[in-house]
């Protein structure tokens, strides 16, 4: 199970890119609470096209049962879209399920990992989709990071060095 948050369907959405994510081996699941966080144009309307062109999941009742445990690592009061994610990584590490969490948080990251999941960013999907995917150049994906800095995401020049030279290593 592939967890995607909201920053990553943000930055990829305003660029029309995420149909990287399909570089996952993996089902792809997009929770209604996440979903819902996307409300900016156009990825509000990419994400849409995405969620139903790509049969992705949103909602599963099973994480529900684990909302509790979720709201106290995260040491919340109210059940956001964080508490959620952390909730179905929690349901997929009982079940004995594969994880990845596709997320920009720091601290979302931090938990997926002490969590046993498997951690990316919007950059990492990018990379990947460079180097697992033959009609993805790493011209586009070099590309598609300077258009995702030109959309807000405001790396430093350092780090858009970085994300640039992964693409080609």
């Amino acid at each position: 199970m592939i967890l995607v948050d909201a920053t990553p369907l943000y930055d990829l959405g305003q660029v029309g890119e995420l149909d990287l994510l399909d570089a996952f081996e993996g089902d792809v699941v997009i929770p209604d609470a996440v979903r819902a966080e996307v409300s900016v144009e156009p990825a509000a309307t990419n994400l849409e096209r995405f969620v139903e062109e790509n049969d992705v999941a949103g909602a599963d009742e099973e994480w529900e049962s684990f909302v509790d445990d979720a709201l106290a690592l995260l040491d919340a009061t109210e059940t956001t879209s964080d508490v959620v994610l952390v909730a179905a990584l929690l349901a997929g590490r009982a079940n004995g399920d594969d994880l990845a969490l596709v997320s920009d948080d720091t601290r979302l990251r931090a938990i997926a990992e002490g969590l046993g999941a498997t951690v990316t960013g919007t950059f990492g999907v990018v990379v990947r989709a460079a180097t697992d995917d033959l009609y993805f150049s790493t011209g586009q994906a070099k590309r598609v990071v300077r258009r995702t800095d030109h959309h807000g995401l405001q790396m430093t020049g350092t780090l858009r060095e970085r994300a640039i030279g992964e693409v080609d290593g």
